[in-house]
């Protein structure tokens, strides 16, 4: 059941984010909270993109401030609130289910591409000590890079695919346009 707690424990716990919703009770918001900021940590610092680490700010702040608006709701609003992950509401699992299947392979790829990624730094870990150490740097090296070069490929992949969804959408509506204007001549 979802109560309300201590005011101080609850201000110590809205520190991490995410900790404060789960002190509430309220362990999915809690958990997906917790999930994106110690995330954006990890790929920020793992793929060496550091101006992804402007979104622990927004999550911090975020989290922070939606543990004292649910701490300060009135009694009747608190236990009527119900607990569902951030950024993913119910209506959207259906997207999500969708989206699953549709880019199940480019999924798969990304896993098998990070798999192999930590496969390569644990197998250049035990072969450092028998070849010399300009070929283990250059080993080093390209392991590091390739997640690096992976996530900018995906990035400017997307990126060319909402442009041609603009254009297709942009092409359509001129096409639209000539149509209705052919067909008022007649």
């Amino acid at each position: 059941m979802i109560r309300k707690k201590s005011n101080f424990l609850t201000f110590c716990f809205s520190l991490l984010p995410g900790a404060g919703q789960m002190y509430m009770g309220f362990m999915k918001r809690g958990s997906s909270l917790m999930a994106y900021f110690f995330l954006t940590i990890f790929l920020s610092s793992w793929l060496g993109l550091g101006p992804l680490m402007f979104l622990m700010p927004i999550i911090w702040f975020y989290a922070f401030f939606d543990t004292h608006n649910l701490r300060s709701t009135p009694d009747d609003e608190f236990y009527a609130l119900e607990d569902n992950f951030v950024l993913l509401p119910d209506y959207a699992k259906e997207k999500v289910q969708l989206i699953q299947s549709k880019y199940r392979n480019v999924l798969a790829a990304a896993l098998i591409v990070i798999g192999v990624s930590i496969l390569w730094n644990n197998f250049i870990d035990i072969i450092g000590s028998v070849v010399s150490d300009f070929v283990y740097d250059v080993l080093y090296r390209f392991g590091r890079l390739v997640p690096q070069l992976f996530v900018a490929c995906a990035i400017i992949a997307f990126g060319i695919y909402l442009i041609r969804g603009k254009k297709k959408d942009l092409d359509s509506l001129e096409n639209d346009k000539f149509l209705e204007d052919k067909g008022g001549l007649q």
